[in-house]
């Protein structure tokens, strides 16, 4: 018997741009859903989001679009919409990113949907959610990582607090999102009925901050600046070496006892300021002193060696081409390539392994509208419709650009 990816059958209206949403969408892909993304006649915002291109493609669009088909659609004109409220008639989940109230006045609000498809989980990922004093502020990934308090603990102590290298508050929404969408498609399986999901970034965010909103609790002051440290566990953040940086977590007291005995400072064991957890959090500054002595001595590369025989968590930095090239990476399959209507592309893998029903990298990125015929003719629409819609600019496709 046939094994079918895990969502398969499940028809996703990806309304969409920029990364939150198109990353939640192309993991929906990965796991067989049937990914509808539609764009705007000027496309995704994304695809200009260069350099780097890719063969002429936006780096950036290309790494949250694969597994998809597009469609370009103007929604300001009747017949855009009309097309529009026909695929929403026909699909399992819609996913937008609009302000809030934006497809209301397109007459696809949730409510309007759900009563010509019941069954729809229609998804309204927005910066601050749809209701509160905040709802209309707008978001992108730096403002919710400052505003939701992620943002002032990212620094060090007297520096600027900096954004981590890709948008954390995106790929976070992302993902919760993906959790609520999956939980509304399995109740579905019980009620019958679809229902509306209002993701926040700013609510995402806020969730992430776990035990140091809880530090707060605790002691009714802010977190300090930490850098790569972390606020209850010593040692555990980054370190200088005699060569260059590495990476270092000591989470438990029997392994403190071996990282002594790995670098030769038995001495640090039972000292007066680091015998024990409390007190090397305490300490920390003194313990990074004493540390980074011992570590200045060799290189990154002899200390990782002696780490990894010993048994304690500790990793180089690596640069990305290091983390592409990494043989871990490579033996699962999480570096592949392409073929696509732009040429043989680097793709990366998906995350997904599972024994029967694996996540599978099967469509290239779009190019703008590539599919836009054929999803219409899949609803109905004659070769004459089509091409009077293609005439008047309501839709656009490769050969209309």
């Amino acid at each position: 018997m046939e094994n079918h990816p895990p969502l398969h059958g499940l028809k996703v209206l990806d309304l969409t741009q920029a990364m939150a949403g198109p990353i939640a969408t192309m993991l929906m892909g990965d796991l067989g859903a049937d990914i509808i993304k539609i764009e705007p006649p000027t496309g995704d915002q994304t695809r200009t989001w260069a350099p780097p291109f890719i063969n002429g493609i936006s780096a950036y669009f290309l790494s949250v679009n694969r597994n998809k088909k597009s469609i370009s659609l103007d929604l300001k004109s009747p017949r855009g919409q009309e097309i529009l409220r026909k695929l929403a008639s026909r699909a399992d989940i819609l996913m937008e990113n609009f302000r809030p109230g934006t497809l209301d006045r397109l007459g696809l609000s949730y409510e309007d949907a759900q009563k010509e498809n019941p069954g729809l989980i229609y998804c309204s990922l927005s910066g601050y959610g749809q209701d509160g004093p905040q709802r209309d502020w707008p978001g992108y990934d730096l403002t919710v990582l400052a505003n939701s308090g992620l943002l002032s603990i990212n620094a060090e102590e007297g520096r600027t607090p900096i954004k981590f290298g890709v948008p954390i508050a995106d790929i976070v929404s992302g993902m919760f999102a993906n959790t609520a969408i999956l939980s509304a498609l399995y109740e579905r399986t019980i009620s019958g009925k679809g229902q509306h999901i209002d993701m926040s970034m700013l609510d995402a965010n806020f969730t992430i901050l776990t035990h140091q909103a809880f530090n707060y609790f605790a002691t009714g002051k802010n977190p300090r600046k930490l850098g790569s440290a972390h606020s209850s566990i010593a040692p555990y953040q980054v370190f200088r070496t005699g060569d260059s940086f590495i990476a270092l977590a000591v989470g438990t007291e029997k392994l403190w006892k071996v990282f002594c005995r790995s670098i030769g400072r038995d001495d640090l064991t039972d000292h007066e300021l680091f015998s024990e957890n409390a007190l090397r959090v305490q300490n920390r500054d003194k313990l990074v002193e004493e540390l980074e002595k011992t570590f200045s001595k060799t290189t990154t590369s002899e200390l990782f060696q002696k780490f990894l025989k010993a048994g304690i968590p500790a990793a180089p930095i690596n640069t990305i081409e290091e983390a592409i090239e990494n043989p871990q990476i490579k033996a699962r399959n999480m570096v592949t390539s392409m073929d696509t209507p732009y040429g043989k592309i680097p793709v990366m893998g998906s995350p997904f392994k599972m024994s029967r029903t694996p996540g599978k990298v099967s469509k290239a990125p779009p190019q703008l509208g590539e599919d836009s015929e054929s999803i219409l003719v899949e609803i109905g629409y004659s070769r004459e419709e089509i091409e009077s819609l293609k005439k008047d600019g309501v839709i656009m496709s490769p050969g209309n650009q």
